[in-house]
């Protein structure tokens, strides 16, 4: 039976205008859900899980990694203060238990459930710094340097950038998704951007090899959101305030009483996670469920412009390509001040270079100062330009720097000393 806290009125869509509902699900379709860890799939897609099923279409979870790096849930759930190296191990296995018993309670078989088992909040180091290198990403509280559990179709697979896209694109290749369910690329979580950028290499590295899947990207972790927190049923979900001026095209999914009820009891599987967060995770049991991505940012059509910019959706940051250059503005109302500067991330795509060798750029910027760094090596002779003025800063990057590519992969975080400020998540920058 259905019940929310007491007291609690139903908030106002004010500020958002009608959000479409997604497009029904139909027989035979090919469903596919990305989750960066077991119970994602949870608290963003039960919903969409059941409806999938009910309409008779396929349904596949992939499973990033295995969740096995939260010490304090953890600690909550073996009910002790210290945690031996290799019981993380042990937790992954758990976690993935509770997936299986979550998944058959909403209608799939532990078949349709695909457990990769990469290292929890690693798999973004590894996508910015872990290609084609001799020694692989290191897992600094398991010791493991590849992926460990025996069942699992990658047990042994080195923790590399390579052997997660080529998982990917294998699976994606065989089961030819019609819809593709993933992270969000602005979500506050590392795993959760890192499978975002996988999925986007894998679709261009398919690219004419099979149908091009509709993406459905899922929120979860943002500051201060869902509000407010704990099990409301009778509440809507709605995109995080910091998203009011933004592109993105929500599309939301309504859930029926019976649809909402299963969601909230599939959560109770994940017992070692209920028990320190479960005020987080029934924040999620509500009337729909929302799904969203940036629009990919056309330079070459916006480039005719006068100014010859491409402006980003909150109007803070704009980028254009002008003279073999791609160029970041980051505008501020306010006097910028020595202490302001920017973190941006920059991986580039191209079909003439296997991903693996491109370079993967980490420009860090403050007033007149800036550090490139192409994966862990310091790039000494970039070629990137600043500018620094007195409300703008801005940055120049060399095409060749980014190794020629189509589109560029990019977000960027804003900093006035170490406290951050602002964020653009990941973004598609067509180049060519």
């Amino acid at each position: 039976m259905l019940s929310g806290c007491v007291n609690v009125r139903k908030p106002l869509p004010v500020r958002w205008p009608v959000m479409p509902s997604l497009e029904l699900f139909k027989k035979g379709e090919r469903v596919l859900i990305l989750a960066p860890h077991p119970d994602d799939e949870v608290i963003a897609c039960a919903g969409v899980i059941q409806q999938a099923l009910k309409a008779g279409a396929n349904v596949k979870i992939i499973y990033l990694t295995n969740g096995d790096h939260n010490e304090l849930a953890f600690i909550v759930y073996e009910k002790r203060i210290t945690i031996r190296q290799g019981e993380f191990v042990h937790m992954g296995q758990v976690r993935q238990k509770e997936a299986v018993k979550a998944m058959k309670f909403l209608g799939l078989s532990e078949n349709d459930l695909v457990f990769l088992g990469y290292p929890d909040f690693g798999t973004f180091t590894i996508f910015s710094q872990y290609w084609q290198r001799k020694k692989p990403f290191r897992d600094l509280l398991t010791r493991i340097s590849s992926v460990p559990y025996k069942d699992n179709p990658s047990y042994g697979a080195p923790y590399q950038g390579e052997s997660i896209l080529n998982d990917l694109v294998k699976q994606i290749q065989y089961y030819k998704p019609d819809k593709i369910f993933v992270s969000h690329p602005a979500d506050v979580n590392v795993d959760h951007k890192s499978l975002y950028l996988f999925l986007q290499i894998a679709l261009s590295d398919l690219e004419g090899q099979i149908p091009k899947p509709r993406v459905y990207p899922y929120l979860v972790h943002c500051v201060g959101w869902p509000k407010p927190r704990h099990y409301h049923p009778e509440l809507e979900l709605y995109p995080p305030e910091e998203f009011r001026t933004s592109r993105i095209n929500w599309v939301r999914s309504d859930l029926s009483f019976g649809e909402l009820d299963k969601k909230y009891q599939a959560t109770l599987f994940y017992k070692s996670q209920t028990r320190s967060s479960a005020f987080y995770l029934f924040s999620f049991a509500r009337e729909n469920e929302l799904f969203g991505d940036y629009p990919q940012v056309e330079l070459e059509k916006q480039l005719a412009s006068k100014e010859k910019e491409a402006i980003e959706a909150e109007g803070q940051v704009s980028y254009a390509e002008e003279d073999n250059y791609l160029i970041v503005r980051v505008n501020k109302p306010k006097k910028l001040s020595s202490r302001f500067g920017v973190l941006l991330y920059m991986f580039g795509y191209s079909k003439n270079t296997v991903f693996a060798a491109m370079p993967k750029i980490r420009i860090i910027a403050m007033a007149n100062k800036c550090r490139v760094f192409n994966a862990k090596k310091r790039a000494i002779n970039s070629g990137v330009l600043l500018e620094f003025g007195e409300n703008y800063l801005i940055l120049k990057i060399p095409l060749k720097l980014l190794g020629e590519p189509d589109y560029v992969l990019t977000s960027l975080k804003a900093y006035r000393g170490n406290l951050p400020i602002d964020a653009v998540g990941f973004r598609k920058i067509k180049v060519k």
